[in-house]
């Protein structure tokens, strides 16, 4: 996946809108939408793109290729969920940036994405005026995918029941769909959140379909594990990304078409005190060079331990050696070729 998409931004309905206007359906890299043009239409805030997000789109894909016309995924930046939520907790985080989840929302069969800007004047609109302002202003929907709690409107007084009627009127039919359930509960982006906060790494994959990563800039760090011997990365993440547990976690770290498996810290490391400061520090198999004020994201493939304090540097050097032969017998010791792992998505295929 790629965190450079090209968003075009427009304006339409008083609103401001951004475009991904590339996909499976584009020609040359683009896919214009005329006014009038008939779309399928996949609305969600689609956080974190899990099983439950990539069911809907698929089944929105095939019902635009039933009917000859382009897929449009509709989604809203930032996340509803996240301006509403608590300040306490992890209910705010985001699973994916915004064009992470365009780049996804593409790999799962949309054809074009649309980012609506949410913010208090959109949040205010009625029903009524959602669909009649915003949705076909922009767009003309010929049927509206949305999953079976999908709520919008003022105070979250439409549902798909509401959609439905308003849909009779407008012209366009509502596909609701039924919440993809793991383990007996429904998959959804708040349960993941809440599940990588415990370190339960291995059930929110599965919810997922994928690996949780994150993004973050590589900046000089405190420099013991270089002491130590091990090409290390300091990794600082935006503190609105969904961070897991704290803890030492088997990972891959991508940089550009490069990637590297590696045991990573997550959390101030106690040994050593620190400022309180949250980062994630990764011991990279198989690199050699400088990553310094670049981009990287880090997959969390498995957990490995808690982090906790040693009473030696020699007692950390065995541990940390440890988590190491961990990750190179099976994560790899090497560079991975990019065609075989790119973020969380091809990587959990493995």
């Amino acid at each position: 996946m790629t965190s450079s998409l090209r968003w075009t931004p427009f304006d339409a309905g008083g609103l401001r809108w951004q475009v991904v206007p590339f996909g499976r359906m584009a020609t040359g890299g683009t896919l214009t939408l005329l006014p009038g043009t008939s779309v399928v239409v996949a609305i969600g805030a689609f956080d974190g793109l899990h099983a439950g997000h990539r069911a809907l789109l698929s089944a929105a894909a095939d019902d635009a290729s039933r009917r000859g016309v382009p897929c449009v995924a509709v989604t809203f930046d930032p996340d509803p969920a996240a301006l509403l939520a608590s300040s306490d907790g992890c209910a705010g985080m985001r699973l994916l940036r915004c064009d992470d989840r365009a780049a996804a929302l593409l790999d799962a069969g949309a054809d074009v994405v649309l980012s609506l800007r949410f913010d208090e004047g959109l949040a205010l609109r009625t029903p009524v005026d959602f669909v009649g302002e915003v949705l076909c202003s922009s767009l003309a929907p010929v049927a509206v995918h949305v999953g079976e709690n999908f709520r919008f409107g003022r105070n979250g007084a439409g549902d798909a029941e509401v959609l439905a009627d308003l849909g009779r009127t407008m012209g366009f039919s509502v596909v609701p769909h039924a919440l993809v359930r793991k383990s007996g509960l429904p998959v959804s982006s708040t349960r993941i959140r809440t599940l990588l906060a415990a370190g339960h790494l291995d059930e929110a994959t599965l919810l997922l379909g994928r690996y949780h990563y994150v993004r973050g800039m590589v900046e000089h760090g405190r420099g013991e594990a270089t002491a130590f011997g091990f090409p290390t990365a300091n990794i600082r993440c935006d503190a609105q990304d969904c961070m897991v547990k704290e803890g030492v976690y088997g990972c891959y770290i991508t940089c550009g078409d490069r990637a590297w498996p590696a045991a990573a810290n997550v959390g101030a490391p106690p040994t050593f005190g620190g400022d309180g400061r949250a980062f994630l520090e990764a011991n990279l198999l198989g690199f050699s060079g400088d990553l310094y004020g670049q981009e990287v994201s880090v997959s969390f493939i498995r957990w490995l331990r808690a982090s906790r304090k040693f009473d030696s540097l020699e007692e950390l050097e065995r541990v940390v050696l440890g988590n190491i032969a961990w990750v190179s017998e099976h994560l790899g010791s090497s560079e991975i070729p990019i065609s075989t792992y790119n973020c969380g998505w091809a990587g959990a295929q493995r």
